[in-house]
């Protein structure tokens, strides 16, 4: 089993945190990992993405060219990242300011609405946890188990009671998914 997955957004989105606690889940669960994070100086606001491999084996290397999952989270992402799918891969996005969604009929494509649902909780910082669970919903390649050690883990101790919202918000994101034909 091996998964390569690119998490692309602006900066400010949790993208490479929503990285983070994927790499830390693998660990717990005996993966190999590998984090690799991409961001401009401007870090709030300019684009970043983060490519994420979790495997079985050892990993050869962190570069990787073509995924089997993109979590796109603005347009040019979406315009960057779509054609780097691999042929039978998942595409999963949030339709917040993506104004040409995707397209390739080659690939298994799906929604979550993790800004919106973000809104109506009144809690934007839940909004990369619900586009998480979305992910673990079509794809569970880490356990819901291993996420909240990982959330844990990458969250400082003072924002230890933040827990139960960032699970309540993934829980969200499984149930709100939606796959676009």
């Amino acid at each position: 089993m091996v998964n390569e997955i690119i998490i692309a957004g602006f900066g400010g989105q949790g993208v490479l945190s929503m990285g983070k606690i994927l790499a830390y889940s693998g660990l717990m669960e005996g993966k190999e990992v590998s984090w690799f994070p991409s961001y401009g100086p401007e870090q709030r606001g300019g684009t970043s993405n983060v490519t994420v491999i979790l495997s079985d084996n050892v990993i050869s290397s962190p570069i990787v060219s073509e995924y089997d999952i993109a979590i796109i989270l603005n347009q040019p992402s979406l315009e960057k990242f779509e054609s780097q799918v691999k042929p039978g891969g998942i595409l999963l996005y949030d339709p917040d300011g993506i104004h040409r969604p995707p397209t390739r009929k080659d690939i298994s494509i799906y929604k979550v609405d993790a800004m919106a649902k973000a809104t109506e909780m009144q809690n934007q910082k839940a909004f990369n946890m619900i586009v998480l669970g979305g992910l673990l919903k079509v794809k569970p390649i880490v356990d819901l188990e291993h996420v909240m050690m990982g959330l844990k883990k990458t969250l400082p101790v003072r924002h230890h009671g933040l827990l139960p919202m960032n699970e309540k918000a993934i829980i969200t994101g499984m149930e709100i998914v939606e796959e676009i034909k």
